[in-house]
């Protein structure tokens, strides 16, 4: 079976009308995508990159070396201005690209060595867009986890306390707050996280 593919002025590879785009994240950006969970890649600062449209796929990319971290599908190409977020009838930021995660793989990203990035915005193939969806294969299983995060808070009051604790929270955020998770029904197997990774939080074992 063979599947036709076409091609734009401007080189992007189409197949079955969808164009295939590689973007590059920073190093910075890709940190804070790994540390908090988004339906949605936003990138600005893109007014002098043309090509991916409404609809096309794209392969999210990060450097040094090159690893696929995501998939997405592109939702729009700018933004709502900040004053109006949720008015339709404000302008779109030029320059913004938007994409709606498919699958991430920002814990185990996977080795896109053979790709030659020329900028945050490349044309990709469409054989090499599926063959990296194919290499990042199926999302695991689902399950429940429980999550917690534990602060010892001084308060004259258990409404104060709770008001510390979310005040603490914003402050430190994941950078620097330990959470614990662990499978529903398991909590012997209950493990540290600090920016994203796994953290020993015992310091006798540091010794």
């Amino acid at each position: 079976m063979t599947t036709e593919t076409a091609h734009r002025a401007d080189g992007s590879g189409r197949a079955d009308g969808v164009g295939t785009w590689a973007v590059l994240l920073p190093a910075e950006r890709y940190e804070a995508e790994r540390l908090v969970h988004h339906d949605t890649l936003e990138l600005t600062g893109l007014a002098d990159v043309s090509g991916p449209g409404p609809g096309d796929q794209v392969a999210v990319l990060v450097d040094a070396p090159p690893r696929l971290v995501a998939l997405g599908r592109v939702t729009a190409t700018g933004h709502r201005h900040r004053e109006d977020p949720d008015d339709p009838q404000s302008d779109v930021e030029p320059g913004a690209l938007v994409v709606a995660y498919t699958r991430r793989a920002f814990d185990e990203p996977v080795p896109a060595d053979l790709l030659a990035l020329d900028g945050p915005v490349s044309p990709l193939e469409p054989a090499a867009f599926r063959a990296l969806a194919d290499q990042l294969g199926p999302p695991p299983a689902r399950r429940t986890w429980l999550v917690s995060l534990d602060l010892p808070i001084e308060a004259g009051s258990p409404a104060e306390a709770v008001r510390l604790f979310w005040s603490y929270v914003q402050e430190l955020g994941p950078r620097e707050l330990p959470a614990f998770v662990s499978p529903a029904g398991d909590e012997l197997a209950m493990q540290a996280f600090v920016l994203g990774a796994e953290a020993n939080q015992d310091p006798e074992e540091d010794d």
